[in-house]
């Protein structure tokens, strides 16, 4: 049915999708001090708009607003249908507390209940 459509009507749909995506979404990469918004995130990758992303290589962190929700290692990229998509080498979740460098106790029950 798109094959129909004029051009400047699939260009504005295309328009007010890819601006639905950017208000929806609340993933963003941080590098360094830069900011950028993602518009979807999947198991190996993400994809940003190509108009505002740059051409990341290495080191990120992924934030969900504030929230410190990832570490990943870009390796690369590619433009597809005006998204920049971004692969993963490896990510993995962001820890809730610092590493432990001992051997944690078993966990010992809270109380005993007596018979009585």
């Amino acid at each position: 049915m798109s094959e129909f459509l004029p051009e400047a009507v699939r260009q504005g749909l295309e328009d007010a999708r890819r601006a639905a995506l950017l208000r929806s979404s609340r993933l963003c990469v941080h590098d360094g001090d830069d900011v950028y918004r993602i518009l979807r995130m999947w198991d190996t990758g993400f994809a940003m708009d190509a108009k505002d992303a740059p051409k990341l290589r290495g080191h990120v962190k992924i934030y969900d607003g504030p929230k410190y929700m990832y570490q990943a290692l870009v390796v690369t990229s590619r433009e597809e249908e005006g998204e920049r998509v971004f692969d993963f080498k490896w990510h993995q979740a962001a820890a809730d507390g610092p590493a432990a460098d001992f051997v944690r106790a078993r966990e010992l029950p809270a109380g005993y209940l007596t018979s009585s």
